[in-house]
């Protein structure tokens, strides 16, 4: 529903503001407005107001001119400066202060509105009578009904907060509210204006009208209807422009200039507008006669605005885009709650800066789509590519080869294709999760064996422990702790392949075989929680009751799933998260979670930060360097051979290609940014292996096409060595992690040297317990590694301690056992959860939630129980 400004009719012969005179009556009126404050233009002396008084006194008094939803601006990075990106809002604003809006349209406003506007208290009863006057003589002016700027602030303000209420219903509702011109409507906005004028300078009223006024075409304040209408900024106005604005706000929708048949209606207006300004003096006969002479065709440079993603600056950018703003309205420097963000993106004038490096990711749009065109028309052919910094999970590029279009179906199941955009295009973001507008994620592949990979590392094995890749049926597996029979025939990907082998050996060629039995040695849920170390996820929520649950209340999880062939890669997952976790490896073990925000600015242009850097130590160092040490062979001898740039950095990948080869894969990185890249089936089996596109067989071209993508980031962000491991570490042994939690230093460095391995300070990180003393280690206690391999201590600052449980407690109580856990900053709601009356004024909820470790210094906030209708009680303090 668009906001618009109403007029009073000029058809009927008695207005509400007419029925309003005679109702109270003009003398009436005037009495009353000089007993309450208002000095009127005119003053009638000596009149009884009482009853008058007494309804006017029942009506609220209070409005605020409060924030107004605006534009949010998107950045990103080109050779290292932030350029515009897009623009992205709720409402086609961008408030201005009174120095950047120009005399021209203060005056058309204030000539063609509101003469008097300097002189009066929010209520003009001069233009009331008037008003008044015209409508029992036959119908009303250019007056609009007697209402100064001043009342209609307060009208616009009402029209925007019904704008802001939860469901269309109640927003048609206040709406019709807030424009009705009815008595009772009439007073309101009178007493508020009244209200208004007290509170706030006339300029402050005056700025917030032309900030928030309707302009038409879903464009809202002067400076956005001055770039939408003329393409300039609102202090470059000319007469003729100020007054064609204003002469919009009382008829939006047949006034805008968005079409020339609105062009004669606004000229109408506009030179009433402009007579006005002539006769306050505020225009020159030249300045008068040039504007009244002037046509709309003259002056009228119609700009679209340029909304949302899908009108991203970027070439292909339009889907991290989409992630970017879905990313910010999670960001706790925009509300502590998810209704508080919502609001105040929704409000905007935030200047988000992504991560997105423009150049690079039109190179890898063009890449993307040379190699996976969505023209293809024998199946529905998906690709992506993903380019994260190892360092900091700043993801630098974004692509896929469909293009950016919310509206699309046609890439779900089951559309209608004469309902649909063109198979060109989707509505799914393939390389995020579901929650983000991705799709189901897809299989991995062999992409998937590093983790498997890394955990033999970690439990003792080595490169060389040889290894039998002959196929045969596998009988059982050990899935935590337990031994679980299965009947699971493992086949490999080309025939002939098998016999002992070393691990190595078994890496760079991916032999599945091998790599199962492997994982006979090891724990799949190990496994599993060595993947999930390093951000692996599902890109979809399944039920974790059963494998298709069809009940979707049950409890849901985005943890990878355990199963006989599950560490071949037969979870469903999102190229963004295999990228990040690749970058993870490289960065020694080091995971950081992908961040797509640099920073935000709100609109008084304070920096709030952006995502905060969020990383930890998965996997140990040595364990790391020696999976790289395998990994690099892919990319010279093994399945990815001639897969290494020709820049000379280090690099290491995987591929991956699922049974049917619907799924082809490569992910790779160098020391400084990992590149995931994905060609594949959005729906059907078609095996990748049969159709060829415009650079060859599409699952032989990806060495070429991640050869190219890691190229293009590699020219900005040059890579080094990876560091090669011990040979001991090569060789492998296994000793477990001794437990030094709670011991000074000094005790946990001669535990952790005296079992063999390398003791690494980890740093102070904020923690419970006593400030100096070890808080955990990476990898943790019980850990079993080779030896020799480092152990990373981490000591606590003794900052954090663990929430008590208070729920059911009085506030006196739960202020005592937080205060005693060292929360010395406790906050009680005003908002109540309904009680049953025996649990009145009891704690209900606590956040953080009990068990949660904290910062001393955070606010607990309590809710407490109310009455049954989750009000506060009388008694409740």
């Amino acid at each position: 529903m668009s906001a618009q400004k109403t007029s009073a009719s000029r058809t009927k012969p008695v207005s509400a503001v007419g029925a309003f005179i005679g109702f109270v009556g003009f003398s009436v009126l005037a009495g009353l407005l000089v007993t309450i404050g208002v000095t009127p233009a005119i003053a009638v002396a000596g009149v009884t107001t009482t009853s008058t008084i007494g309804v006017f006194e029942s009506l609220p008094e209070y409005i605020e001119i409060g924030d107004l939803p605006q534009r949010n601006e998107v950045l990103a990075y080109q050779n290292g400066q932030p350029v515009h990106l897009a623009t992205v809002y709720d409402q086609n604003r961008q408030e201005l202060k009174f120095d950047q809006i120009s005399d021209q349209l203060k005056n058309a406003a204030i000539d063609g509105e509101d003469k008097r506007f300097y002189d009066h208290g929010g209520v003009d009863i001069t233009s009331l009578v008037r008003a008044g006057v015209g409508s029992l003589a036959g119908g009303l002016g250019e007056s609009g009904g007697g209402s100064t700027l001043t009342m209609q602030l307060v009208r616009n303000i009402k029209m925007q907060q019904a704008l802001e209420l939860p469901t269309l219903e109640e927003q048609q509702k206040a709406y019709k509210d807030a424009v009705e011109q009815t008595i009772p409507r009439k007073l309101e906005e009178m007493k508020l204006a009244i209200g208004l004028a007290k509170k706030y300078t006339h300029k402050e009223i005056l700025t917030g009208y032309l900030n928030i006024a309707y302009f038409g075409d879903q464009t809202y304040g002067v400076q956005a209807a001055a770039q939408h209408y003329f393409n300039k900024n609102a202090t470059d106005l000319t007469p003729q422009e100020a007054a064609s604005i204003l002469a919009i706000v009382q008829s939006p929708n047949t006034r805008n200039l968005s079409d020339p048949k609105y062009y004669d209606a606004n000229v109408a207006r506009r030179d009433v507008i402009l007579k006005s300004m002539y006769a306050q003096k505020h225009l020159t006969k030249e300045q008068f006669d040039a504007a009244i002479a002037s046509k709309p065709a003259d002056y009228v440079h119609l700009t679209a605005p340029t909304q949302g993603c899908k009108a991203s600056a970027g070439f292909g950018s339009q889907f991290f885009c989409d992630y970017a703003v879905q990313v910010v309205k999670e960001m706790p420097q925009l509300g502590a709650t998810a209704k508080e963000r919502k609001a105040a993106w929704r409000n905007g004038g935030y200047t988000v800066q992504t991560t997105l490096d423009v150049g690079l990711n039109n190179q890898q749009k063009d890449l993307i789509d040379s190699y996976a065109p969505n023209t293809e028309a024998r199946f529905k052919l998906g690709g992506t590519i993903d380019s994260v910094e190892v360092d900091t999970g700043r993801v630098l590029t974004m692509v896929q080869n469909k293009n950016y279009n919310q509206l699309s179906g046609c890439d779900v199941q089951g559309a209608d294709p004469n309902a649909c955009a063109p198979s060109t295009d989707s509505g799914i973001n393939f390389n995020v999760d579901s929650k983000y507008g991705g799709g189901e994620g897809f299989q991995t592949g062999s992409t998937f064996k590093p983790f498997t990979l890394l955990n033999w590392i970690q439990n003792g094995h080595g490169l060389n422990e040889i290894v039998n890749g002959t196929p045969r049926t596998f009988t059982s597996f050990t899935q935590c702790g337990e031994r679980m029979g299965v009947n699971y025939p493992v086949k490999n990907d080309a025939p002939g392949e098998g016999g002992n082998m070393t691990v190595e050996n078994a890496t760079y060629r991916s032999i599945n075989n091998s790599y199962v039995q492997m994982a006979q040695k090891l724990d799949y849920c190990d496994i599993r929680k060595t993947a999930e170390s390093l951000g692996v996820h599902l890109a979809a929520p399944r039920a974790t009751s059963a494998e298709f649950a069809d009940d979707m209340s049950q409890k849901t999880t985005t943890d990878i799933k355990t199963n006989a062939s599950s560490v071949l890669g037969t979870n469903y997952i999102a190229p963004l998260t295999m990228a990040a976790a690749y970058a993870g490896i490289a960065n020694n073990g080091t995971f950081c979670r992908p961040i797509v925000i640099d920073n935000v600015t709100n609109a008084e242009g304070k920096a709030l930060g952006g995502q905060q850097k969020d990383c930890t130590q998965a996997i140990d160092p040595t364990v790391a360097k020696t999976a790289i040490y395998a990994l690099k062979k892919v990319l010279t001898i093994g399945t990815a051979g001639g897969a290494r740039t020709p820049d000379g950095y280090d690099e290491f990948g995987k591929t991956g290609t699922t049974d049917d080869a619907d799924q082809i894969w490569l992910i790779g990185s160098s020391t400084k940014v990992a590149t995931a890249t994905w060609l594949g089936n959005i729906e059907g089996k078609t095996s990748l292996r049969k159709v060829a596109g415009p650079k060859g067989t599409y699952s032989l071209v990806r060495t070429a096409l991640w050869r190219q993508a890691q190229s293009i980031v590699n020219a900005q962000n040059p890579g080094g060595q990876f560091e090669a491991p011990t040979a001991s570490s090569i060789r492998g042994n296994s000793i477990s992690v001794p437990d030094v939690a709670g011991k000074t230093t000094d005790e946990a460095r001669a535990a952790i040297s005296g079992a063999g391995f390398t003791y690494v300070d980890g740093g102070t990180q904020p923690g419970a317990g006593t400030a100096g003393t070890v808080l955990s280690t990476s990898p943790a206690s019980g850990s079993a590694l080779s030896k020799g391999s480092s152990v990373t201590v981490y000591t606590t600052d003794g900052s954090q301690s663990t929430v008590p449980e208070v729920a059911g407690k009085s506030v006196g109580d739960a202020r005592s056992a937080l205060n005693g856990a060292g929360f010395g900053n406790v906050s009680v709601s005003d908002q109540y959860q309904p009680g049953d009356g025996k649990n009145q004024c009891k704690v209900a909820a606590v956040d953080p939630g009990a068990g949660t470790a904290a910062s001393k210094d955070t606010t607990i906030n309590l809710t407490l129980f109310g009455n049954k209708d989750g009000k506060a009680p009388k008694d409740c303090k």
